[in-house]
């Protein structure tokens, strides 16, 4: 998605970065998510005869430690980037503590190309149905897939000096599914990757 959040195309008004993101990602602070799991783990029906509680996989402590992390980090993410684009000199946000790569540079530079136009965005971005869809703990560097339903009907365009609104096309998607990359640096936690689905949620 090397479309810029300026220009606006459908799916991806908020070309929320390939981060995007994915941001991102995810409670309020938490946009790690989806509409929907791809991989739901429906547990098999029971018979009256093995019905034991033992017998329900549940999900380990670390793993639960982790998708809480990796959402928080996520919605963190988002709050930053609302920061980053609300403010015209850029100063005001720390976006680096919650993304690297493609996510932060594409987030620095979608937002300054706004800046130099003279717009900024004011609003807040809403996010729901935040989920961890895959962990990959393995790998060089360990990562999480997050799936969330993001709202940006509340994040409007505006003039900087004026705060008009600036017209934004008519058939923009405003409520649409993202998948977000998040990966464990040494530093922490960040966001890399924000793909946009256009798809509406």
């Amino acid at each position: 998605m090397k479309r810029s959040l300026d220009r606006q195309p459908a799916p991806a008004t908020v070309r929320i970065r390939k981060h995007v993101t994915a941001l991102l990602l995810a409670g309020g602070l938490v946009v790690l998510a989806g509409c929907s799991s791809n991989d739901p783990d429906a547990a098999p029906p029971s018979d009256a005869s093995s019905s034991s509680a033992a017998e329900t996989p549940t999900p380990s402590a670390s793993a639960t430690t982790v998708d809480a992390t990796v959402i928080a980090v996520y919605g963190a993410y988002w709050r930053e980037m609302e920061k980053l684009y609300a403010d015209s000199t850029g100063r005001n946000a720390q976006l680096d503590k919650y993304a690297a790569s493609a996510a932060l540079k594409n987030a620095e530079s979608d937002a300054k190309r706004a800046h130099d136009r003279g717009r900024i965005y004011t609003g807040s971005v809403a996010l729901t149905d935040q989920t961890v869809t895959k962990v990959d703990a393995s790998g060089k560097v360990p990562n999480a897939t997050v799936s969330s339903c993001l709202d940006i009907s509340k994040w409007r365009r505006v003039d900087a000096e004026t705060k008009k609104p600036v017209a934004q096309p008519e058939n923009r998607l405003t409520k649409y599914r993202i998948l977000s990359t998040v990966e464990k640096y040494p530093e922490g936690w960040r966001v890399t990757r924000d793909d946009p689905q256009g798809k509406s949620c």
